[in-house]
């Protein structure tokens, strides 16, 4: 914290971590030490670098206000990542009730015989932070290789495969139960048909039989081939079925 006489500053630095093609922003808090309005004004050595917000205000007897600066998204990284850019805080007393907008550059004119007290600050950059290293499968101790399920609930290794592997299986599936079921109907289809034929036969053989207490002798040859055809026809519908 500086040791300005009004205004006490926190930071001392403004650190920025530094990326390309990035805004990035930092805060400053400054603290009004003394029983007075105190009016603040923020300047740097290259205001089209930065935004501040505010760059001018009233920090009120024994009282803080925060202060944002936002570096504009740079283009190219500095040589070294050293910076040369300062801030500078100008602070003066100010009559009890002022505010913001009454607050004029005359205020912060010490050849006019103003006293203004003044903090200088400068600014750092940083690496940004990175992010966690994964850690390999089974590195811990007791662990072991196997897939897991992250907080968002995606699934992550030989479990994800499995499941993937699963998915991508699915229509093959698909085709061999539709071919089951064409089976199946088929089958039917050839059962009915043959329960249709063994009903006729059978009423073919009562008719035999029928014409046979005429004619015993030439009947009973016919009647055992139809018997054996029958018994044929039902081998066939136990073995489909």
């Amino acid at each position: 914290m500086s040791s300005g006489d009004l205004l006490s500053v926190e930071p001392l630095e403004l650190k920025f971590p530094f990326e390309l093609k990035k805004q990035i922003s930092c805060s400053l808090q400054l603290s009004n030490k003394t029983d007075s309005y105190v009016a603040f004004k923020v300047k740097t050595t290259n205001p089209k670098k930065y935004c501040v917000r505010p760059n001018t205000g009233i920090v009120l007897p024994r009282s803080t206000c925060d202060v944002m600066v936002t570096m504009q998204a740079q283009k190219e990284a500095p040589a070294d990542m050293q910076c040369k850019d300062k801030f500078l805080l100008q602070s003066v007393k100010t009559n009890d009730g002022v505010s913001a907008k009454d607050i004029t550059a005359e205020m912060f004119n010490k050849e006019a015989g103003h006293v203004v007290d003044e903090s200088k600050l400068r600014v750092v950059y940083v690496s940004p932070p990175q992010p966690p290293s994964p850690v390999p499968e089974g590195s811990e101790e007791g662990s072991s290789p196997r897939g897991s399920v992250s907080e968002n609930g995606n699934a992550n290794g030989p479990e994800f495969a499995q499941v993937t592997r699963g998915f991508s299986e699915r229509p093959e599936a698909q085709d061999k139960s539709a071919e089951a079921r064409a089976l199946i109907s088929r089958l039917t289809e050839e059962k009915n048909t043959a329960i249709q034929q063994i009903s006729k036969l059978r009423q073919e053989l009562e008719l035999l039989k029928r014409e046979g207490n005429k004619n015993r002798g030439g009947v009973s040859f016919i009647v055992v081939i139809l018997i054996g055809l029958l018994g044929l026809i039902m081998g066939y519908l136990m073995k489909k079925t």
